[in-house]
């Protein structure tokens, strides 16, 4: 019997995929479970239409993704900081401050995660500091100017 998995199953196959399996099994386990349907040729057809859908929209998130990641690059952040003698600030710069500077910037939401700072700022000065744009994209270098703050 042909069925459609909707979900991954061991030794049978992922997600979407058709996969023909003994009849036993799929009435006795799979179907009962909600792992698998049977595969009917309208439903087949519809399944490869989501998953063609699904690979477009992966393929323009990634452009998307790669305008970003060119705009990022080109961005250079001025963040003021209160800052002591020898250059050394009171507190750091984390990853949060960053990426909120970028959204103050250019106007774009970038998770504090995909902020690749290997250690928070403590000193006044020029840093690149990588950020994850997208998983199938390189990271952007973002140029990140700590001056002291006016008080």
């Amino acid at each position: 019997m042909d069925v459609i998995l909707l979900k991954d199953v061991d030794g049978v196959g992922s997600k979407g995929e058709v996969a023909g399996v003994s009849d036993g099994y799929a009435r006795n386990y799979l179907l009962p479970r909600k792992l698998a349907e049977v595969a009917t040729p309208g439903r087949i057809a519809e399944v490869r239409r989501d998953m063609e859908e699904k690979a477009d929209q992966e393929r323009r998130e990634a452009e998307r993704a790669e305008d970003v990641r060119d705009m990022l690059s080109k961005t250079v952040l001025t963040i003021p900081a209160a800052a002591g003698q020898g250059e050394k600030l009171f507190g750091s710069i984390t990853n949060q401050d960053i990426a909120t500077a970028i959204y103050a910037a250019r106007n774009i939401r970038i998770d504090k995660h995909r902020v690749l700072l290997e250690d928070h700022i403590k000193a006044l000065g020029t840093y690149m500091v990588p950020v994850d744009v997208h998983q199938t994209v390189e990271h952007a270098e973002v140029k990140v100017i700590i001056v002291a703050k006016d008080e």
